[in-house]
């Protein structure tokens, strides 16, 4: 028998001082049976991050991800079902990102392994004709201590400025600085 995935709630509010991006969002996670805490929190930190400002563009979305290969973890759709924004997380490998270089507006990556800069350095040089892919790390001890903040039923402030992201519950708050690794040139 399959098993099911595990749904979490998690109200979370941002306040993005560098996009000037702010709201409450009432997210509902499906979270895969072999997904991590420290995945599935790293795909509501990427939620925050680039959510848009309003929903006149299409909304950010969690997909299939993990159960489905051709969708990505989050995509932004617009009205038309033109895929705006492509999010990825992990270590995909350069087809996967070149082919959705070629069906979305942007493209971004978000590494969180402790190797993510072993990969990124034995695909960096295939990745040279994607001039609308972004790559961000975020340090392997900052998505651990991300992990530690999940629960089945989450309220979650995330703040940003000057780069620096501040999430924060009732009880613990993580600080964490990605790093940039491609920055979209397009």
């Amino acid at each position: 028998m399959a098993l099911k995935a595990t749904i979490h709630k998690a109200l979370v509010q941002i306040a993005d001082m560098d996009r000037h991006v702010y709201g409450d969002h009432n997210l509902t996670i499906a979270r895969h049976p072999s997904e991590t805490d420290e995945r599935m929190m790293i795909r509501v930190l990427a939620f925050a991050l680039h959510t848009p400002a309003d929903d006149l563009n299409g909304r950010l979305e969690f997909t299939k991800g993990l159960s489905d290969v051709d969708e990505p973890d989050l995509w932004q759709l617009s009205l038309t079902g033109e895929v705006l924004h492509w999010i990825d997380l992990g270590q995909p490998d350069d087809r996967r990102l070149m082919k959705a270089h070629g069906k979305a507006n942007r493209v971004t990556v978000i590494g969180f392994a402790s190797s993510t800069q072993v990969w990124w350095a034995g695909i960096e040089n295939k990745l040279t004709r994607a001039p609308r892919l972004s790559v961000w790390q975020i340090p392997h001890e900052q998505s651990q201590a991300l992990a530690r903040l999940a629960e089945r039923s989450m309220q979650l402030q995330v703040s940003v400025q000057d780069g620096g992201i501040y999430v924060s519950t009732a009880q613990a708050s993580v600080e964490i600085t990605p790093i940039a690794l491609k920055v979209a040139t397009e």
